[in-house]
């Protein structure tokens, strides 16, 4: 057995899902950088009835999850123009009018969320959410919010001293909001953390001390995503073979850790440098418009398991699959679900 009882190499999705062209303009999506302040212009559903039609897109991506065999579902994010801007700007201490400004991972400038005061959460933000998802999904249910060090880099502080004190404001929000994801009857909590990556060197001085203030004494599994940034919005790009930041978080206080390896060609190897962890290891190209073979999966399992006991390995997609289409997406689940069982055959389990 594995993480939450399940059969070895238990399988989830990393946090988005697509959404339907019905619901939101996914060509207006594609069109930009991920917006870190509210997008609301790009929802195809007058206000009145968003948050019903949301809910409709959410039993979607639920039902398409436990379809696909999925054993850890998510809610898709549905309800997101993108995975962090829903979270930031429902803090107190934020302004959006006007809001900040901040360069992109891709060098690009991009509005952000201004800090004008401090960063206070004043209640629950995405409880409702988790706890429609615990409800509906008969599975065990892992929802996602930005991390503490991500959303400093995606802010414009003009507030605090520096990047530090306003990381560990963060930090506290993530607590309170995590634990009452928990109280909904969430069973994982994930931070997205892409800018460890992307901004290695000041993650070094203190995001592994805003990540373990952010789940402190919370009381259950969390996990933290790690990537090189979505597929579709670094389009042409190469992807480095290694990550700037990784070994680092076998300091943290997370549970699970989880990585891109399959478009990147990730070494393997890696794994050997967080041998308290459990991995959330990714074997689905998200660059790649083909629909991976079960077997396909399946090899890219059996790399990980020299460097990882299998009781630590959870699979997943390298990274959030809303830029994709549904039916890729779902048979790319499918695979992903289908190789697990191969492997999971091998091993007896």
């Amino acid at each position: 057995m594995s993480i939450l009882g399940l059969p070895l190499l238990p399988t989830t999705i990393v946090g988005s899902y697509p959404q339907p062209d019905w619901l939101i303009d996914r060509e207006g999506l594609k069109s930009r950088l991920p917006p870190r302040v509210r997008a609301k212009e790009l929802w195809r559903i007058p206000e009145g009835l968003l948050a019903d039609a949301q809910e409709a897109a959410t039993l979607v991506a639920i039902s398409d999850q436990k379809l696909a065999g999925i054993d850890i579902v998510g809610d898709g994010e549905m309800r997101r123009e993108s995975y962090s801007n829903r979270l930031a700007t429902a803090l107190s201490g934020i302004e959006t009018d006007p809001p900040g400004m901040a360069m992109d991972r891709t060098g690009a400038m991009n509005p952000v969320p201004r800090v004008a005061g401090p960063i206070r959460r004043t209640g629950p933000i995405e409880s409702q959410d988790a706890a429609f998802l615990k409800g509906r999904a008969g599975v065990p249910v892992k929802i996602t919010i930005p991390g503490p060090f991500t959303m400093t880099q995606q802010a414009q502080n003009d507030h605090y001293p520096d990047d530090r004190s306003l990381a560990l404001d963060y930090a506290d929000a993530v607590n309170a909001e995590a634990r009452d994801l928990f109280a909904a009857g969430v069973d994982i909590v994930q931070l997205d953390e892409p800018y460890l990556q992307a901004k290695a060197d000041q993650a070094r001085s203190f995001a592994i001390e805003a990540i373990n203030r952010a789940v402190k004494g919370l009381p259950g599994l969390t996990a933290l995503h790690i990537c090189f940034g979505y597929a579709h919005v670094h389009k042409g790009a190469s992807k480095p073979g290694g990550y700037a930041f990784l070994e680092e978080l076998e300091a943290s206080d997370v549970d699970i850790i989880s990585i891109e390896a399959a478009q990147p060609k990730l070494d393997p190897s890696i794994l050997r440098e967080l041998p308290s962890k459990h991995i959330m290891y990714g074997v689905i190209d998200m660059n790649d418009p083909n629909v991976e073979t079960a077997e396909t999966v399946a090899a890219r399992i059996r790399e990980a398991l020299p460097y990882i006991d299998a009781e630590r390995l959870i699979v997943a997609p390298d990274c959030g699959m809303k830029y994709i289409s549904r039916e890729v997406a779902f048979g790319k689940l499918k695979a992903m679900a289908d190789g697990a069982a191969i492997v999971r055959r091998e091993l007896g389990g």
